[in-house]
C-alpha cells in the first residue's frame, strides 16, 4: 500500500511538472517593436527575438527566429542552396495593428500584439500560428492552430494510417527491426505535414524533437526540438500535384536515376564469396529471369558479421579477384553495388588511419574520437559533416568506382547508434554541433557526400545511392530510400503502400521495400513471397532482399514460384518506357510514381484514408494482396471506366467490385483512355530497344480526349534533363462521332523540349493496340494515306506496316513508323 501511495505521489509530481513546463512553453508571446524590408524579406524586431520572413518562391514563405540581428542561425538542411529561382516580387502593407507581406500567390499577415503570423491563399486562410514561437531552456519550437476536421499526412516513415492527426510522434531517425502493422518511429522521419487544406508545413530543424498533431491539445499542432534551427516553411498549392511541385522547388528535385535502376536487383544479407556472386547471376541467366545488378552486403569486406565494419576494402580470402568479378558481371550487363556503413570499428584495418586523418566524431570535450559499443563491435562514427571526412570517405568511394562498382548502398545511417554528446564539425558553417542537434540529417549529409564524390569522379554519370535514412530535401542528392528491416510476414507486407505514399508526398518518391520481407521467417511462405514480388512490379525499385535463412532471390525457389515471378519481372522490364517516363515527370515536377487515391478526386477527403490501393502513375490502379488464401477481393474504383489489365474486361467506375483472384494475378486495372508505352522483352536494361515501342490505348466512347508522354535518353548522363539531351514524344487521342461513325484521331508528335541525344534512333517503329475496338471499321489512315489491312495475324507479324483486327479480343493493331516530327493516324469505325 505504501509503495502504491509513493507511486501515486510520484506520478502526480510528474504531472504537475509537465503542466508547469507546458505553461512556460506557451506563455510570453512576443510583441512587435519595428521592422525593415530587404528585397523579398522583412526583418521584424520584437521584444524577445528577431524574426525574418522570406519569400523563397511565390508559393513558399520561410519564417526564421533568432536572438539578435548579428547571430548566425543554425544552418538549413532542407533548402536547396543551388536552386535557381528569380527574386519574388513582393507587396508590403504596414497597418496600425498588422503587417501584410504578399506575393502573387500568398499573403502573410503579421499581427503586432501579440506577434503572430497567419498565411492566406486567394483570400482564404491556410494556416495560422497559435502562440507561434516558444523557447524554454532546451526545448524550442512553434505552435499552430488546426481546423476542427483538418486531416494531416506526412512526418515520414510511420505505420499509423494515412491521416496522422491525433498522434504525438518522435522526430528522431531510429531503426525499427522487424516491424509490422504498427510503428510510430522508423528510419526516416520528416519534420513536415501536408494538410488537406492544401498546404505543407515544414519544420526546418535537424535536432531530436517531437511533432504533436493535436494529440495533447485539441486543434493544436506543435513542433518541438532540443536545439537546432528555429525555422519553418509554409508551402501552398492549387492542388496536391502543384503543392508537391512547390515543395520540391525549394527542397530540391530528385535527379533522374540511371535507367538500370528500374530493373531487377539481386540482393541478400548476404553474398559471402566471389563464386557465390557469380553463381547467383548464372542462375538468373539459366532461369531466364532478367536482372540488372547484384547488391553485396557486409561480407565483401569481412567473412564475419562482427569485427570488420570499417575495413571498406575487399576481403582477399573470400573475394580474391574483385575487379575480375566486376568485369565478368559487367560483360553480362549486370552492375555491382556495395554496402558501406559510417562506423569504423576499433578492430578494423582502417581504424588508425581514420584516427590519424581526423575524420571521426569527437567526445564532448572535442579532444579525441568518441568510441562506444554497439552490435558490430567497439566503434567510432565518421563525421560526415566535416570536410576532412568528406575528402577521406569520398576518396574511398572514388576508388571503388575506379574498380567498376556502379552503386552505393548506405546502411545504418540514422545513425543506428549516435551518442547524444558526440560533437560534429560542420565545416561548411564553421561551427560545431552535438549529435542531438544534427542527428536527423546524418543520412542526408552522407548522401550528399557520396553524390559529390561520385559526380566528381564521373561528372556525367548518374549515381545510384540507396539509403535508409535522411531528412527533408534528401531527394536532391539522388537518394533512393527503402523502408528498413521489415518483418518477413503478411504483417510486414500490409503497410508498404502507406509508407511509400507518405514519403512520396514529401519528395522521396523512390521509397520502396525489401520485396519478400527482410527479418525473421522460419519457413518459406510461397504465397506471401509471390504476392510481395507481384506488388513490387508497381513500386519504384524492384529489389528482393532478406536475411539468407530463406533465399530472397526467386531463382532459388520452386518451379511454380519461379514461373509466376518470372512473368512479373518480365512485365516490369516491358513497362520500362512507361516507368522511365514517370521518373522524368518526377524529376521535373516532384510528381510521385506511386500516387494516393485522393489524387483522383481531391474533393473527397475520405479517400485520404485509403492505403490498401493506389495509382501507379496516371494509368494503373493497383491493389496488393496482403492476406493469404483469398479467392476474391473488393476493389474500389474511382469515377470513370476501368479495364482489367489481364483480361480486358471493362468495369464502370464509382463502385466497389469483387475482383476474382488466382495465385498468378493481383488486381491491376487500367484507366479508360490510357495510353501506355511498353518495350519488347529484354534480359537487362542494356538490351532495351527504344526504337520499337508498343502503345496500348484503352478506347472508351465516354473519354473523348486523352494524352500521354514517352521520354527517352541515353540512360546514364547527368546532363540529360538539364541540357535537354533527350527525346520526348507526346501522344494525343481524340474521337468524335460523324455520320454515325467513330472517328479516332491519334497523333504522335515530337516535343520541342527535347533536343535529342547521342545514338538516338533515327526512326521509331510503333505498334498501336487499340483495346475495346469492336469492329475492323471502314479504314485506317496515316497522314491521310490509307493503310492496308492484313487478313491473318501471321501476315501482320511479317509486315513492316499495316493493320490487323483481332476479333477474339476486340483489338485493332496498327504498325507505323515515326521518322519525322509528327504522325497523324485516323481510325474510322
Amino acid at each position: 500500500m505504501l509503495n502504491n501511495k509513493k507511486r501515486s505521489i510520484s506520478l502526480l509530481s510528474c504531472w504537475l511538472l509537465f503542466c508547469v513546463s507546458f505553461i512556460s512553453l506557451t506563455a510570453n508571446a512576443a510583441e512587435y517593436i519595428n521592422h525593415k524590408l530587404a528585397n523579398n524579406k522583412v526583418v521584424i524586431q520584437s521584444d524577445s527575438e528577431v524574426m525574418t520572413i522570406t519569400a523563397l518562391t511565390g508559393s513558399a514563405f520561410e519564417v526564421l527566429v533568432h536572438k539578435r540581428n548579428n547571430d548566425t542561425p543554425f544552418p538549413s538542411f532542407a533548402i536547396d542552396k543551388n536552386r535557381t529561382t528569380p527574386l519574388v516580387p513582393i507587396k508590403f502593407t504596414d497597418g496600425e495593428d498588422s503587417l501584410t507581406f504578399s506575393s502573387k500567390e500568398m499573403d502573410v499577415v503579421v499581427t503586432k500584439s501579440p506577434l503572430k503570423l497567419a498565411f492566406y491563399k486567394n483570400g482564404q486562410l491556410l494556416l495560422q500560428e497559435d502562440t507561434g514561437y516558444f523557447n524554454h531552456n532546451t526545448v524550442q519550437g512553434f505552435r499552430f492552430k488546426l481546423d476542427e476536421n483538418e486531416k494531416l499526412m506526412g512526418t515520414g516513415e510511420r505505420v499509423l494510417g494515412m491521416n496522422r492527426r491525433g498522434h504525438r510522434l518522435p522526430l528522431y531517425n531510429k531503426a525499427h527491426y522487424g516491424y509490422g502493422t504498427e510503428s510510430s518511429q522508423m528510419n526516416f522521419s520528416i519534420p513536415a505535414v501536408m494538410s488537406d487544406n492544401k498546404y505543407i508545413l515544414l519544420f526546418d530543424n535537424s535536432a531530436n524533437g517531437w511533432v504533436d498533431l493535436a494529440k495533447s491539445e485539441a486543434d493544436i499542432l506543435q513542433f518541438e526540438a532540443n536545439g537546432g534551427r528555429s525555422s519553418y516553411i509554409v508551402f501552398s498549392g492549387d492542388d496536391y500535384p502543384s503543392l508537391i511541385n512547390n515543395y520540391v522547388d525549394v527542397t530540391g528535385k530528385q535527379p533522374l536515376p540511371p535507367r538500370w535502376a528500374f530493373g531487377n536487383h539481386a540482393s541478400r544479407f548476404g553474398y559471402k564469396t566471389q563464386q557465390q556472386v557469380l553463381d547467383t547471376i548464372a542462375q538468373y541467366k539459366k532461369d531466364d529471369i532478367p536482372v540488372d545488378s547484384i547488391i553485396l552486403d557486409l561480407y565483401w569486406f569481412g567473412k564475419d558479421i562482427k569485427g570488420h565494419m570499417g575495413n571498406l576494402a575487399w576481403d582477399q580470402e573470400t573475394f580474391p579477384q574483385p575487379v575480375s568479378m566486376i568485369d565478368q558481371l559487367t560483360q553480362q550487363g549486370v552492375k555491382t553495388v556495395l554496402i558501406t556503413e559510417p562506423f569504423i570499428l576499433t578492430s578494423s584495418s582502417r581504424w588508425q588511419e581514420a584516427v590519424d586523418s581526423d575524420v571521426l566524431g569527437k567526445n564532448a570535450g572535442g579532444s579525441a574520437p568518441m568510441t562506444f559499443d554497439f552490435y558490430f563491435g567497439n566503434t567510432g562514427l565518421l563525421d560526415v559533416f566535416n570536410d576532412k571526412t568528406q575528402q577521406w570517405f569520398g576518396d574511398i568511394y572514388q576508388e571503388l568506382a575506379k574498380q567498376g562498382v556502379a552503386g552505393v548502398w548506405g546502411d545504418l545511417g540514422e545513425p543506428e547508434v549516435h551518442p547524444a554528446t558526440m560533437v560534429h564539425t560542420l565545416s561548411e558553417q564553421n561551427m560545431t554541433a552535438t549529435a542531438d542537434e544534427i542527428h536527423n540529417t546524418f543520412g542526408h549529409q552522407w548522401a550528399k557526400l557520396v553524390n559529390t564524390a561520385l559526380t566528381e569522379y564521373q561528372p556525367n554519370k548518374r549515381p545510384f545511392i540507396i539509403m535508409r535514412s535522411g531528412f527533408a530535401g534528401s531527394q536532391r542528392y539522388g537518394m533512393i530510400p527503402w523502408t528498413g528491416d521489415v518483418s518477413r510476414s503478411w504483417d510486414g507486407l500490409k503497410p508498404q503502400v502507406e509508407l511509400s505514399l507518405q514519403m512520396s508526398l514529401l519528395g522521396m518518391a523512390y521509397t520502396h521495400s525489401d520485396l519478400g520481407g527482410f527479418a525473421g521467417g522460419e519457413t518459406f511462405d510461397q504465397e506471401m513471397y509471390i504476392r510481395w514480388l507481384q506488388y513490387g512490379v508497381f513500386q519504384p525499385i524492384y529489389r528482393p532482399h532478406a536475411q539468407d535463412s530463406i533465399a530472397p532471390e526467386p531463382v532459388f525457389h520452386d518451379k511454380q514460384t519461379k514461373d509466376i515471378v518470372r512473368e512479373y519481372i518480365k512485365l516490369r522490364y516491358r513497362m520500362l518506357p512507361y516507368n522511365y517516363t514517370l521518373a522524368y515527370q518526377n524529376t521535373k515536377t516532384g510528381m510521385p510514381l506511386m500516387r494516393p487515391m485522393f489524387f483522383n478526386d481531391e474533393s473527397n477527403a475520405a479517400l485520404i484514408d485509403v492505403a490498401d490501393q493506389y495509382m501507379w502513375g496516371e494509368s494503373f490502379l493497383v491493389k496488393p494482396i496482403t492476406e493469404p488464401n483469398l479467392t476474391s477481393i473488393a476493389v474500389n474504383l474511382p469515377q470513370g471506366n476501368w479495364f482489367d489489365f489481364w483480361t480486358g474486361k471493362k468495369y464502370q467506375g464509382n463502385q466497389a467490385i469483387n475482383y476474382p483472384l488466382s495465385l498468378a494475378t493481383i488486381p491491376v486495372l487500367i484507366k479508360a483512355g490510357a495510353i501506355i508505352p511498353t518495350a519488347k522483352d529484354m534480359g537487362n536494361t542494356e538490351q532495351y530497344d527504344s526504337s520499337a515501342i508498343k502503345l496500348d490505348y484503352y478506347f472508351d466512347p465516354e473519354v473523348t480526349s486523352s494524352n500521354a508522354q514517352f521520354y527517352d535518353d541515353d540512360g546514364i548522363s547527368q546532363s540529360s534533363v538539364g541540357q535537354r539531351q533527350f527525346e520526348l514524344l507526346n501522344f494525343v487521342a481524340q474521337h468524335q462521332n460523324i455520320n454515325k461513325r467513330t472517328h479516332l484521331n491519334f497523333v504522335v508528335k515530337k516535343d520541342e523540349k527535347g533536343l535529342g541525344y547521342d545514338n538516338m534512333p533515327t526512326k521509331r517503329a510503333f505498334e498501336l493496340v487499340v483495346h475495346n475496338w469492336t469492329a475492323a471499321g471502314k479504314g485506317v489512315y496515316v497522314n491521310g494515306k490509307a493503310m492496308a489491312f492484313m487478313q491473318s495475324h501471321q501476315e501482320f507479324l511479317l509486315a513492316g506496316q499495316g493493320v490487323y483486327f483481332n476479333k477474339a479480343n476486340n483489338t485493332l493493331i496498327v504498325k507505323f513508323n515515326l521518322d519525322e516530327k509528327q504522325i497523324h493516324l485516323q481510325l474510322i469505325k
